[in-house]
């Protein structure tokens, strides 16, 4: 491996849904997503990066979210941690999701903040503890979701939200973030 090395690899996925119903477009076929398999199956790897050169390589081709259809996710995990509330990495923990309205190139910016931190890992958050984010581009707000490991530790679940809003500038009052633990299997 060539390049500056990061502390963990990360995994660049996307996934697209149809504005009607609960599927995804993949080519031609649209697929259910009624069930755990066929969300699995929806959610397409792009790349894993492992390094800062191969994140800005596979980072630099994709298109910014400000500028994909409504119904479109980017998903930027750790490699080996899939992008589902199943996964043994996931299972305990849950997400803070913050609403964001469409304006301009705010939530391409967002989303470039929080994959910037991922990379670095986020500051006074333990190591490990954040597993990834999500960009969801709806038709009139985009929603950046930042996954961890532990909902059930109040301490760092208070401390993520502590860092976003200091990380992304987020106002102290109407910022629209909330909590949500991952529902149980």
């Amino acid at each position: 491996m060539t390049g500056t090395p990061l502390q963990t690899g990360f995994t660049f996925y996307y996934m697209r849904r149809t504005k009607k119903g609960n599927s995804t477009i993949d080519g031609d076929a649209t697929t259910s997503l009624t069930d755990k398999a066929s969300f699995t199956d929806a959610v397409k790897p792009i790349g894993t990066c492992r390094t800062v050169e191969e994140f800005w390589s596979i980072y630099n081709f994709l298109i910014r979210p400000h500028e994909l259809p409504a119904t479109t996710d980017y998903h930027f995990f750790r490699e080996g941690v899939k992008p589902t509330w199943e996964d043994p990495y996931n299972s305990n923990g849950g997400r803070w999701t913050i609403r964001l309205p469409k304006r301009g190139m705010i939530g391409s910016r967002y989303w470039e903040e929080v994959m910037l931190s991922l990379l670095g890992g986020f500051p006074d958050v333990p190591d490990g503890e954040i597993c990834g984010a999500v960009i969801s581009v709806r038709g009139h707000e985009d929603v950046l979701s930042i996954w961890n490991k532990t909902a059930s530790n109040q301490r760092i679940v208070v401390r993520i939200k502590e860092v976003l809003k200091k990380m992304l500038r987020l106002p102290t009052t109407g910022a629209s973030m909330r909590y949500h633990n991952h529902p149980r299997s």
